[in-house]
């Protein structure tokens, strides 16, 4: 907390019992675990799931791209459901839709964002050639007429037609687990053999597939798998690029589509520190005769979506509109297209961080057009270091540095650290395309400054406690609160000081005791240091012991006080006021008035705990102390209530004195020279 609440620096013997601070043993531990959670080897779900709320707010925050011309959408519709039938739509209609988009639009490649796995025989040529085969066999003509049909009946065969006159990229989905199952054929790989070996093995490994029908899979340019990454809160944050089945390599639809558009005809897979033994995937390098397109990946060969913005951050034209004719010829000219669907009876939604139904087709859009651009944001492999070292730096610095500081100092540092860094992982994700982490940072420091506010205050608050148990006997309230400001600064230790001592006693003691009944004298004695001891307490003396009827107190301690010489003698002079109004209640009471001496001296004494180890209290020692108490006992000789040295006469400035006497004193070669105080 303050400088107060570095009460761990306990300067006194009293204060050692508490001088541990559980402050550091807490923050230690909770970087700790912090740490482990960075590092992969503990793993706590609020953390991964506030900083799933950080990336999503950072990717709406930066989707402000304009609408994206290069890649279209034809999108299958509720009114193209609504005009053309409901689906699945027949094979022929898809190959009608295809060959327009190409010879009538003009589009320059076309990807699929569908799996084709079902034989189509909505024709009847099923029927009709089981027909053939069974009661027509004999049938002649019919058999005749039928193979002359069978072109235009065959669907299937119709749309792989089309397929191989353009450049068409179909899709397949990919499994694991136990229910997975292989249908259809796979494309071929991007990257088998040695040279996928080793990181293939850090892929996702996938047991299963669904392809499109063979006839299809085979007319068509190439494939890439569908399959995306749902993280566990349902979002789809991230996409797969590249996945291994049987230690080959395959792409995304999105990956694959680029591959063309860029006339790559090799696909280099490189491993973090550029090289493949052990190491995960760090990017995927697609290269061509006109350069090569650099891929940042993760481990797992995955990529955050680049969301341009929401949904519609592409063209769409509907499908109804291409097939129908309504759509413009050569409205698709030089452009990607992607074949999908956002109707939403067929299941092609997902959640994601720029909208909750959004089309999976323009996910895949996205995803093309951060490749083309190269402007993936990535989380490498590496990230667990980064993130372990940010946590080490705050939590260090934290630390170390919160104990030195105020209560609005440490708040206010902590929060301008929390706004740096999260100032810096922006910059990070717009400049360096890094998508650090930032939900463990941002909690460790201010769980840490929680920890810090309330130890530090529980620990003020014992701090006080204790001071007022250690002080409270021997200086005022108000006092006890000043020292509890600054706890370190005080203790009960020995020490040498320059101070001002008091000694006040009674007058003719013995004969009044001897004449009193013992409890009357009791009261009146208990009225009398009453008094007494609250006038020095209003002048932030110290009292130090009652010795018999004599007072002794002193200044400058344990509070430096740099007018102790003035407090001590305006205390002793309001002293002798005061027994003004004490002798009028005593004589009220049938007591007998009482008359006082006091001597001052101020000089070096040594002030602490001191006694021995059965009995010990907060005294003053030394020839200065030894030298008021003789002060005290000239007052009566010389006539006068209240004696100071030269010491103290000096050490009061301008304030009118007295000069009484020099006076030898028993041990100095020189007489020490007195003062009668007049008043300021």
């Amino acid at each position: 907390m303050s400088r107060s609440s570095s009460a761990e620096r306990r300067a006194g013997r009293g204060y050692r019992a508490i001088a541990l601070d559980p402050r550091l043993a807490i923050g230690i531990a909770l970087l700790g675990v912090f740490i482990a959670h960075a590092l992969r080897h503990l793993e706590i779900d609020p953390l991964n799931r506030l900083d799933a709320f950080f990336h999503d707010a950072r990717v709406r925050v930066f989707a402000r791209e304009p609408v994206d011309e290069r890649i279209v959408i034809v999108d299958i519709d509720e009114r193209s459901l609504a005009e053309l039938g409901r689906w699945p739509w027949s094979r022929a209609r898809l190959a009608d839709l295809v060959e327009r988009i190409f010879s009538e639009q003009g589009a320059l490649l076309l990807g699929i964002d569908m799996i084709l796995a079902e034989a189509d025989e909505s024709s009847g040529l099923a029927s009709l050639a089981a027909l053939a085969r069974g009661p027509l066999h004999a049938n002649a003509d019919f058999r005749k007429a039928l193979e002359e049909l069978r072109p235009a009946l065959d669907y299937d065969g119709r749309l792989a037609a089309v397929l191989r006159r353009h450049p068409v990229v179909l899709g397949f989905h990919l499994s694991s687990g136990e229910a997975a199952v292989r249908v259809g054929e796979l494309p071929a790989p991007l990257v088998t053999g040695a040279d996928v070996a080793d990181p293939a093995a850090r892929l996702t490994q996938w047991t299963g597939y669904g392809s499109s029908l063979p006839i299809l899979q085979r007319a068509a340019t190439a494939s890439g798998f569908l399959s995306a990454p749902v993280d566990p809160d349902g979002v789809t944050r991230r996409a797969l690029l590249v996945a291994a089945i049987d230690g080959r390599v395959y792409g995304a639809l999105s990956l694959v589509v680029a591959q063309l558009l860029i006339g790559s005809s090799a696909v280099d897979l490189r491993c973090a520190g550029g090289s493949a033994s052990g190491a995960a995937l760090a990017e995927i390098r697609l290269i061509s005769p006109r350069g090569s397109l650099r891929i940042p990946t993760d481990g797992e060969g995955a990529a955050l979506l680049p969301f341009r913005g929401g949904r519609g951050s592409f063209p769409y034209h509907s499908a109804a509109d291409v097939l129908t004719g309504r759509l413009a010829a050569g409205s698709l000219q030089g452009r990607v297209v992607l074949l999908g669907t956002t109707a939403p009876g067929l299941l092609d939604q997902r959640v994601t961080p720029v909208g909750e139904a959004f089309p999976g087709v323009e996910a895949h859009a996205n995803l093309l057009s951060g490749l083309l651009d190269e402007r993936l944001v990535h989380r490498p492999s590496y990230t667990p270091v980064i993130e372990a070292g940010c946590l080490l730096l705050v939590g260090i610095g934290l630390l170390g540095g919160l104990p030195r500081l105020s209560p609005p100092w440490s708040v206010a540092v902590t929060l301008l650290l929390m706004l740096l860094f999260t100032v810096a992982s922006l910059l990070a994700w717009a400049y360096a395309r890094l998508a650090l982490p930032m939900a463990a940072v941002l909690v460790l420091a201010g769980m840490l400054l929680v920890v810090h506010l309330f130890f530090g205050s529980f620990m003020e608050l014992r701090a006080r406690r204790h001071l007022a148990a250690l002080f409270g006997q021997y200086v005022p309230p108000e006092l006890v609160d000043e020292m509890s400001r600054d706890p370190a600064n005080y203790s009960m230790d020995g020490r040498n000081a320059e101070l001002t001592v008091l000694f006040a006693d009674l007058r003719g003691f013995t004969t009044l005791a001897e004449s009193m009944p013992a409890d009357e004298l009791a009261r009146m004695m208990n009225d009398y240091f009453s008094v007494m001891t609250e006038v020095i307490r209003r002048h932030r003396g110290t009292l130090d012991k009652y010795i018999g009827d004599e007072i002794v107190a002193f200044w400058g301690a344990p509070v430096a006080d740099e007018q102790h010489a003035r407090h001590a003698v305006d205390a002793g002079r309001e002293m002798l006021a005061a027994l003004a109004g004490v002798n009028r209640r005593f004589a009220a009471r049938g007591w007998p008035a009482l008359q006082i001496g006091i001597g001052i001296n101020t000089g070096t004494m040594v002030v602490g705990d001191l006694g021995s180890r059965h009995r010990r209290s907060y005294t003053v020692l030394g020839d200065a102390v030894n030298l008021a108490s003789r002060f005290q006992g000239l007052s009566k000789e010389y006539g006068v209530a209240m004696i100071i040295g030269e010491a103290t006469r000096d050490a009061l400035g301008g304030y009118p004195c007295r000069p009484l006497d020099c006076v030898a004193v028993r041990g100095r070669a020189v007489p020490v020279a007195i003062y009668e105080p007049l008043g300021s």
